[in-house]
């Protein structure tokens, strides 16, 4: 199988590139030219590689033409992480970004096409809201995913092709982002520290790595043309920021007491997010394999595993300031 991922120098790019190359696919992959494919460095010969920004329709359509795969996975985002917050970048990436990217590819034919959402396209709710709820975008970034999600569909029933889109939850595990609360608790951990905290009642609904890319393979094998489906990934098990650090806990005892608001809280920060699987478990023959405990016990062996790792964690780190 010819396979393409954009915004595969990303945390969830990465990791399915590696099982793409694992499972003996031929793949490309999108690199924004100004981008560091960091996560990639040990494998980046095993790999056709393309430099393209999305936004450039031409290079979108000449890396089509060269690459000419069966399945996409559309990884490439701008606005996930806090100091993203241009919005003209935000919007050409992602919505015209994801147009070009289509386009083009409906051109000269595929098999399936797996657009990455967000779990913010649905605002905050004071429970797990299914796929066909109402949605109400709270900043840029969720409106610019809901415009993509829903031109995903819209090609996908005029076309007749094989398009769905995975709204994420909370995802984590090895090559996240080293500034974000799972890695930094963890790297933190092992140093007998906490990293500054929120407030203890924020809720996140934390899945493994490991398990998403395996709900972006089933899409990519088993969803049906013309219709344009949307899957909530998630566990569809609310954790509090609180019972995050109980559970840590335990892989790193005795390391006193959590400042709780040692961390000013964010806008986006809620006591209710949980996710709803129920049609990704049913439509498509998934289920979330990884408990939470496994999956950050996962993480920090896969952070002990390497000195270069380790010590890039703990760079990132501990001479930044910490976000999440």
């Amino acid at each position: 199988m010819r396979v393409l991922i954009t915004g595969a120098g990303g945390f969830i790019g990465a990791n399915l590139t590696r099982r793409m190359i694992s499972l003996g696919h031929n793949v490309h992959i999108l690199l924004h030219p100004k981008s560091n494919p960091w996560r990639l460095n040990d494998i980046l010969n095993q790999v056709n590689i393309h430099s393209v920004d999305l936004k450039d329709q031409n290079k979108v359509s000449e890396a089509i033409s060269l690459s000419k795969p069966d399945w996409i996975f559309h990884l490439a985002v701008h606005g996930a992480y806090s100091w993203q917050n241009q919005d003209g970048d935000i919007l050409c990436t992602n919505v015209l970004g994801t147009m070009n990217l289509l386009q083009s590819l409906i051109k000269m034919g595929f098999d399936a096409f797996i657009n990455t959402g967000s779990s913010s396209e649905y605002g905050f709710k004071d429970h797990a809201p299914k796929e066909n709820e109402w949605l109400e975008p709270n900043s840029t970034y969720s409106a610019s995913k809901i415009a993509a999600s829903l031109f995903c569909e819209h090609q996908a029933k005029a076309t007749n092709t094989r398009i769905a889109t995975m709204r994420l939850y909370s995802v984590y595990g090895p090559w996240e982002e080293p500034k974000r609360l799972v890695p930094s608790l963890l790297v933190h951990g092992i140093q007998g520290l906490y990293p500054p905290l929120t407030n203890p009642d924020t809720a996140r609904d934390y899945i493994y790595i490991d398990d998403v890319v395996d709900a972006y393979i089933n899409a990519a094998e088993k969803i049906k043309p013309g219709v344009g489906e949307i899957f909530n990934v998630g566990s569809g098990i609310q954790t509090s920021i609180a019972e995050l650090v109980t559970i840590t806990n335990q892989i790193f005892p005795n390391r006193g007491l959590p400042q709780w608001g040692s961390m000013q809280d964010r806008i986006w920060d809620t006591n209710t997010w949980v996710s709803n699987p129920e049609k990704l478990i049913s439509n498509l023959d998934w289920l979330p394999k990884t408990t939470l405990s496994k999956g950050l016990d996962f993480f920090t062996r896969w952070l002990k595993s390497s000195d270069a790792i380790k010590n890039y964690y703990e760079a990132q780190l501990f001479t930044k300031k910490i976000a999440s």
